[in-house]
């Protein structure tokens, strides 16, 4: 089932018209997860350790807000080590269901096992894309138990600003009034950072991105010569965003399942985009998606926000 749905919108992306385009959410398989850990030790992307310190300095402050009978939904877990300090505040005074919400197996495996042993947890992983998984848990949790979704990490930026709306409508369509949302944002910095967190000297994030047509030679029996394509970052100023690409370095053809794509010289796949928020547009977003800001947290190193909603 993974495989066609894979197949069948990386057809409609390299076929589209215009710019050629591959969802990120097919940059995480096994390898595409272990590389994406790797990332975040690097000294140039400081996003999740800005916002490991966060939730270590301030998961009770966090959890003082929020109603005593709760169930946690994240959606995109991934490896869960940031999560931990949230659940472990949580459990200190009750027990409390935690469900995971991935579609990668390897993920939520992870997940269960770094979060597993702390006492007085319930671990229930869901493999789903997200709003899929989200309504699952909606229908499970107990009546009159509290929600709190966890979105952590940039992942709210992967979408263009125009599309985080409409999702974010979804999630509060499916959450009660006093329910709530721990949003995690990646915020305006100056340019140079931002380019180099996403195009490292080492080349890691080069290999994360490549990876993704070595997906497609592995799961479609792509012939992709990864050695024909190399890794751009660029930063949008128009959408404040960086933008991710696969930059194809001379004219040539890829057959794809009987598909062939043509690609120019210099042709590009996005990939992946990170929008990059200010204060006043969090604010905003949450007022327009139903919700209103009850907090924010901010590190004090890296521009990163972990924002506390209230579903109205």
């Amino acid at each position: 089932m993974i495989a066609t749905a894979l197949a069948s919108d990386v057809i409609a992306g390299l076929t589209k018209p215009g710019q050629k385009e591959l969802p990120s959410k097919y940059l995480y398989d096994a390898v595409g997860s272990r590389l994406f850990d790797a990332i975040t030790e690097l000294q140039e992307y400081g996003l999740t350790r800005a916002e490991e310190r966060i939730l270590t300095r301030h998961a009770r402050d966090i959890v003082k807000r929020l109603p005593e009978d709760l169930a946690v939904a994240e959606l995109g877990s991934g490896g869960g080590r940031k999560t931990r300090r949230i659940l472990e505040a949580l459990c200190t005074w009750h027990p409390h269901a935690y469900f995971p919400i991935e579609i990668s197996p390897t993920a939520l495996a992870m997940c269960e096992r770094e979060v597993r042993d702390i006492p007085s947890i319930s671990i229930v992983g869901v493999e789903h894309e997200y709003l899929d998984g989200l309504l699952e848990v909606a229908r499970m949790r107990a009546p009159r138990q509290h929600l709190l979704v966890l979105f952590l990490g940039s992942t709210i930026g992967n979408f263009d600003p125009p599309a985080a709306i409409p999702f974010l409508r979804k999630i509060r369509e499916m959450l009660a009034p006093g329910d709530s949302l721990l949003l995690g944002a990646d915020l305006e910095k100056p340019e140079p950072v931002m380019i180099a967190a996403y195009d490292d000297p080492l080349g890691v994030t080069a290999a994360f991105n490549l990876n993704l047509l070595a997906r497609i030679n592995r799961e479609l029996d792509g012939a992709f010569n990864l050695s024909r394509f190399e890794h751009l970052a660029r930063f949008n100023r128009e959408t404040r965003s960086i933008e991710m690409h696969l930059r194809s370095n001379c004219a040539q053809t890829v057959t794809l399942g009987g598909v062939e794509v043509a690609f120019r010289e210099g042709e590009t796949i996005w990939t992946e985009t990170s929008h990059k928020y200010n204060h006043e547009e969090i604010v905003a977003m949450a007022h327009a998606t139903g919700f209103r800001c009850e907090a924010k947290w901010l590190d004090d190193e890296w521009a990163f926000a972990d924002n506390l909603w209230i579903a109205g």
